[in-house]
């Protein structure tokens, strides 16, 4: 079994908060010793430095600015990684980039302490450069991709994403494509027979209308504007859109959005009840203009619930042959007002929807297809025993 330095996010959530804390807990689960370390300020004098003991699980980093994208450490923080990694002395270093200018240094850091080096490269994209959005997640990869080359192994999602990064100039034989995947026990359909507390009270705050669903973030490059727009143009008689998420738009589309039929949930910490939200809903809806692979998409196939998404990222290639319906990330709201209807009608379409996207979830992104796929890669590298020039 091996021991593993994992530098990620806790806090604020994101997909990126999602990956790091599943995947950390099934590694514990399958026996390997893993080391959480993220950024998170001291509460109090006593807990000003970091853990002394090699076998502390969790090591927090001191930062500056924290965001849902990015990460601003403390002056001191990069000391504080290198005497944290001298301690636990781990068989391999896993980095779930933060964005953060530690990215950058990791190679040389574990260059010196003789290391391996494996990162997560986790940025959306829409490889066809459709939108400004698409424009302005390139030059991230354009920035990333000198140092992903120094990184013995570099993890992304899709061969499309593996495609772009070698146009940027990062060696094939470098890139590992690994999916997301999700527990399928636990992201799933509700039976006729469950009468959780949680899913008993989600299903008496959203009432008898159907339920129309989006979770994510709620930021320019999710489009739920676009979303919204074309909710208000169809109104779809006896159903309900619940937007699941915060981000710097909400507010501003929060207000522009007034009426019943659009429900402002919010932010939701609770695992349980953000199971019984897509259990509830019939139909997920993600009008990204960049993704990378989105893991609430995941979550939603997995539920059994009807999915619509954009063909940003690698969302298109998860839905495709009859999963779900793929748009173009060009013209979103107006392929919405055409959808809505259809979908409001046609609950029987919805239900094999359904059905289809928690087949196709069972046959390519569960987590312990992901789990195999990493643990492989841990022992390929540590078997090699080479590090990246």
């Amino acid at each position: 079994m091996a021991q593993i330095a994992w530098l990620g996010k806790k806090s604020p959530f994101c997909g990126n908060v999602s990956y790091g804390l599943s995947t950390t807990e099934a590694l514990r689960s399958r026996g390997h010793q893993t080391h959480f370390i993220h950024f998170d300020n001291p509460r109090s004098p006593e807990s000003s430095s970091t853990s002394l003991l090699a076998n502390d699980p969790e090591v927090s980093l001191p930062y500056l600015i924290k965001s849902q994208v990015y990460t601003i450490p403390s002056p001191r923080a990069q000391r504080e990684l290198r005497e944290s990694l001298e301690r636990i002395r781990p068989d391999l270093v896993h980095a779930s980039l933060t964005l953060s200018p530690l990215d950058f240094r990791l190679p040389d850091l574990c260059q010196q302490l003789g290391v391996p080096l494996i990162a997560t490269f986790h940025p959306p994209f829409d490889a066809s450069l459709r939108n400004l959005t698409a424009g302005t997640q390139q030059f991230s990869y354009q920035l990333y991709a000198p140092a992903l080359a120094r990184y013995d192994r570099v993890i992304v999602f899709s061969q499309l994403q593996a495609d772009l990064l070698v146009r940027l100039g990062v060696p094939a034989e470098r890139l590992v494509v690994i999916p997301n995947g999700v527990d399928t026990e636990l992201w799933k359909p509700a039976q006729p027979t469950d009468n959780s507390l949680k899913l008993q009270r989600v299903r008496r705050q959203l009432g008898e209308r159907r339920v129309f669903l989006y979770m994510g973030r709620i930021a320019t490059e999710k489009n739920v504007e676009a979303l919204l727009q074309a909710w208000r143009m169809v109104s779809p008689q006896g159903c309900q859109l619940v937007i699941v998420g915060d981000g710097p738009l909400r507010s501003t589309l929060e207000n522009a959005a007034t009426g019943t039929d659009v429900i402002w949930w919010g932010y939701e910490a609770d695992l349980e009840t953000r199971v019984a939200l897509l259990q509830c809903a019939e139909v997920f809806i993600l009008p990204s203009l960049v993704e990378g692979l989105s893991l609430a998409l995941l979550e939603a196939m997995a539920s059994g619930t009807a999915c619509v998404a954009t063909d940003a990222g690698a969302d298109g290639e998860v839905l495709n042959n009859g999963a779900g319906i793929v748009m173009s990330t060009q013209g979103v709201t107006t392929q919405l007002r055409t959808l809505l209807p259809v979908l409001r009608d046609q609950p029987v379409l919805t239900a094999e929807l359904g059905r289809h996207a928690r087949q196709r979830v069972h046959e390519r992104y569960t987590l312990s297809r992901n789990i195999d796929a990493i643990e492989q890669l841990y022992v390929n590298l540590l078997r090699s025993g080479s590090l990246a020039a």
